[in-house]
């Protein structure tokens, strides 16, 4: 493994990309408000990457930045970089029924096993599925032998959490700390003198297992409300546990609601945070403990080239958030081919985008800010 120096997500991808409220960071792209009625999306919903109308959403964008960069040339087929074969192999499946495209997805998580592949051939589309990120290259003779062109009317998906930042297997480790940071820097300036780390320690590391998705959803912001919540003293862990195999809980909405009937117990300075974020769930916002985001915009871009350009490659896949070498090379390659590279992340928007007030301070975009890429 090497350090390839400083770069960012935006040296291929420009502004090109959307996170989790399918919000255009390029102004020249068109808003979720305009493209809803074109897909007949309800207003108001944002819909997750899993679901076929967000695979219709992308299309439109995707068709739209064409249009900009090489007017008169329509996108005919599909290459998908991800990290997940549930989520990103069903994003990719929906993307190619979509549009009717071809499509190709290499998704990658490095373990210790022999380097090999898989293929897996869907209704839509054909996944590639390894085991070393360094198999990009591998990929893409794989595109060459089935006949799939990566030009100018090629699309190709690059999602950017643990696959162009923090590869899955290799150093996605380190966007996982940074997200615990930010739980444990939230509910520790709300709390107070009240904040007991080791609690909380205990009480998020039991509850972000897959045992307890039925009350959190795998959803960082219920977590870490609920963690809020045990602090505050409304409910205790093992109480909570008990409850959850018993099937009183069973549902982060039941729980927040239950916890809306008990708000006069709450102390003072908690009611507020529990009213906005009760609010925002009412709303079906799917990111609704803003405070939180807030604060893992803030951890994430601390591990963002923090480290000095001569440290140790160990150093940087253990502390930092490095921007995948493989995918970076490929991307630049692709790119001068003349396809369209388009990034998706499922990170909040509030977790990647800095308030005008940081902005007007220098602090930049997850997708712009400098970190050291590594590979082989």
């Amino acid at each position: 493994m090497k350090n390839y120096g400083r770069c960012s997500v935006s040296d291929f991808l420009g502004d090109y990309i959307v996170y989790r409220n399918l919000v255009p960071v390029d102004p020249n792209l068109p808003s979720l408000d305009e493209l809803g009625p074109r897909v007949d999306l309800t207003p108001g919903m944002i819909p997750r990457k899993i679901e076929p109308i967000h695979s219709r959403v992308m299309i439109e964008l995707l068709t739209h930045a064409r249009t900009i960069d090489a007017p008169g040339v329509s996108l005919e087929r599909l290459v998908y970089l991800g990290d997940t074969r549930s989520s990103d192999g069903t994003c990719f499946s929906n993307l190619c029924h979509a549009a009717d495209w071809p499509g190709l997805a290499f998704i990658c998580a490095e373990n210790k096993e022999a380097a090999g592949v898989e293929i897996q051939k869907l209704d839509a589309g054909t996944l590639y599925l390894a085991n070393r990120w360094s198999m990009l290259s591998d990929f893409d003779a794989y595109c060459v032998d089935q006949d799939l062109a990566i030009d100018e009317r090629t699309a190709v998906i690059v999602d950017v959490d643990k696959t162009a930042l923090g590869a899955r297997g290799r150093n996605d480790q380190v966007i996982n700390r940074a997200r615990l940071e930010a739980v444990r820097l939230t509910v520790g300036d709300l709390l107070g003198e009240r904040f007991d780390e080791a609690a909380f320690e205990a009480a998020y590391d039991t509850l972000n297992q897959s045992a307890f998705h039925g009350l959190t959803a795998d959803n960082q912001d219920y977590l870490a409300y609920i963690c809020l919540m045990l602090g505050s003293g409304l409910y205790e862990l093992e109480a909570l546990i008990t409850e959850v195999q018993a099937g009183k809980w069973m549902s982060f909405q039941q729980f927040i609601d239950g916890v809306e009937a008990r708000a006069a117990e709450l102390p003072a300075d908690l009611r507020g945070i529990h009213a906005q974020i009760y609010a925002n769930v009412r709303r079906g916002d799917p990111t609704p403990f803003k405070a939180f985001r807030y604060n893992e915009y803030r951890t994430t871009l601390a591990h963002m080239g923090s480290l000095p350009d001569g440290v140790a490659v160990e150093a940087l896949l253990r502390d930092e958030i490095v921007l995948t070498q493989e995918l970076r090379q490929i991307a630049l390659k692709w790119q001068a081919q003349g396809a369209l590279l388009f990034g998706l992340s499922d990170k909040p928007d509030e977790a990647s985008l800095p308030s005008a007030e940081q902005a007007a301070q220098g602090m930049l975009p997850v997708h712009r800010a400098r970190t050291h890429a590594v590979g082989t």
